[in-house]
């Protein structure tokens, strides 16, 4: 079976990196960066700050390598997106390391090449969270766990135990929760009793405790010391507790307050676009696999894993059981999904389940199809008038269609779903991401304080409606909103909207406008604002002012 050259990666890997181009958006990641930001500034990495006040939330991985980034890199995009893009690297060589000792070289590289491409890999190499940290450690986890099964070298010992630990340390229990889904189930199936009940995991669990007491520490400082605090509306709060308990476990028992009421399939739906293109061979490959376990009376022979397939299945079920569910929390599960898709290529190619071949073949062709076509949207009609991306979509196009008609060409189903995915995520991120991302007030208003060498501290924000997390970041410093106009005392700038402009006028302040902001909330597209005919009616518009 031929294999997926190295140079493919390569070009992945640039795709991710033209990411940095790209501002960081609005809620989430803007206010991950703000806060490495802070901690770079402050120099203390065991207590988190969220624009001066305590956060208790995330853990603080991401926040402690970010902000090293930003030590060495600056304060920008390329700083604090850097870390992750480079663990989304990682991540797609531990799933090849891990794919290759389940089944083979060619396996391997479709694996990783299938996470790779999948759309929830370009979008955290955007909108850069906690997940994609998360999901390299987890891999990386499961990927030294399998070579300690059958070589038990201390150097896999300490990177799956640091791997889980880091993860922990990044969101929360999860970490350590589906590396014992995934092996779990494979153990049990197998009948591996000495494998589960082997006393070197106690081992393990003591390391993964060494490894996590930076952060424990931390929290307690921080919380646990400090019972007046009065955090999320609360005082005697537990930074340990929440951490270990009632963040992760807390959201299925009830006793966390975050609910959104999102049902059990929230998760599956919503991999309809995060896992494109391959949403609908993993579909089959895991029906595939439920039906095969279950003709063997749920017993696999020794050549077979179930880690892929049992992982995913009680992960979702985790996950899906929370009251609190955002799409990209399934993300962490997406390198055993495409292990399940690999072993399905793989099987097509090598002629098994011809039938099955035959349907999914013409049907991911026009899948891809569909997803080319679809790019053209955004460069002819969303945002239009970019004559060279007009040519780059052409000759992505006609690159595609070329690809497609070769008669000789091998893994068609595999090559046309990828290529298709990345000619959409080009698109995507230098010119869609990059034109939207003009429309957040946070990241340009902040960047015209920072290019005009305003001082932070002489600014507020009046009658702002938006968060503005982007704001501190890009503008190197914290910004304070008030909420009445007394309180606006000596500064001699104001951020604010139509409605706090005619306030000011009449309580007799005179100001020129430096700079007018149209503002949209990026993550929260319509209709009216992808309408290039109507986007001036979802616009909204603040002003920078100057009191004289």
């Amino acid at each position: 079976m031929p294999r997926v050259p190295f140079w493919v990666f390569i070009l992945l890997a640039l795709l991710y990196f033209s990411a940095v181009r790209v501002d960081t958006m609005d809620v989430d990641a803007s206010q991950y960066a703000e806060m490495s930001r802070e901690m770079a500034q402050s120099g203390d990495y065991l207590h988190l700050y969220d624009r001066g006040n305590d956060y208790l939330d995330k853990p603080p991985f991401l926040f402690w390598v970010s902000a090293t980034s930003m030590k060495v890199f600056g304060v920008n995009n390329f700083g604090y997106k850097l870390p992750s893009i480079l663990f989304a690297l990682w991540a797609l060589f531990a799933l090849y390391r891990l794919t290759k000792l389940l089944y083979d070289e060619g396996t391997a590289r479709m694996a990783a090449l299938i996470l790779g491409t999948c759309q929830g890999m370009f979008l955290m190499t955007n909108d850069v969270r906690c997940d994609t940290i998360l999901m390299s450690w987890v891999v990386t986890a499961i990927w030294a766990i399998k070579e300690c099964e059958t070589k038990r070298k201390w150097q896999y010992v300490l990177l799956g135990t640091l791997s889980i630990a880091c993860g922990m340390m990044t969101k929360g229990p999860i970490a350590l929760l589906v590396p014992l889904f995934a092996f779990g189930s494979d153990w049990l199936l197998k009948r591996k009793w000495k494998s589960i009940f082997n006393p070197w995991h106690l081992f393990d669990f003591m390391l993964i405790a060494i490894f996590l007491i930076p952060m424990s520490i931390g929290l307690y400082q921080q919380f646990d010391m400090h019972p007046e605090k009065t955090v999320n509306g609360m005082q005697h709060v537990s930074g340990l507790r929440f951490f270990f308990w009632t963040q992760s476990f807390g959201r299925i028992t009830g006793e966390s307050p975050w609910s959104n009421g999102a049902g059990f399939d929230f998760l599956l739906s919503n991999m309809f676009w995060s896992f494109l293109p391959w949403i609908f061979l993993f579909l089959v490959a895991l029906i595939l696999n439920i039906i095969t376990l279950a003709k063997q009376k749920f017993r696999l022979q020794p050549q077979q894993e179930w880690l892929s397939t049992g992982g995913f299945i009680l992960t979702y079920i985790a996950l899906g059981s929370s009251h609190y569910q955002l799409p990209h929390y399934i993300f962490v599960a997406f390198p055993l999904a495409a292990i399940m898709v690999a072993k399905l290529m793989s099987d097509f190619f090598n002629g098994h389940y011809a039938k099955l071949y035959s349907i999914m073949r013409p049907f991911h062709m026009l899948t891809s199809f569909l997803l080319v076509a679809g790019a053209s949207l955004f460069v002819f009609y969303v945002f239009p008038g970019n004559t060279p991306w007009a040519v780059v979509w052409f000759t992505l196009a006609l690159a595609w269609l070329y690809l497609v008609l070769q008669k000789k060409l091998k893994q068609k189903l595999l090559w046309s779903s990828a290529v298709a995915i990345i000619i959409v995520n080009i698109i995507f991120t230098n010119h869609f991401y990059y034109t939207l991302l003009k429309y957040q007030l946070g990241s340009q208003a902040g960047r015209y304080i920072s290019e005009k060498h305003i001082a932070p501290s002489g600014i507020c924000t009046y009658s702002v409606d938006d968060p503005l997390n982007a704001l501190p970041f890009y503008a190197q410093g914290f910004v304070e909103n008030v909420y009445n106009v007394a309180d606006i005392k000596d500064r001699k700038y104001v951020l604010t909207g139509h409605d706090g402009i005619d306030t000011l006028k009449l309580k007799g302040f005179t100001f020129d406008i430096l700079k007018q902001f149209p503002r949209f909330k990026v993550t929260e597209l319509t209709p009216e604002f992808l309408d290039p005919a109507t986007r001036n009616k979802a616009l909204v518009n603040y002003y920078l002012i100057k009191i004289q």
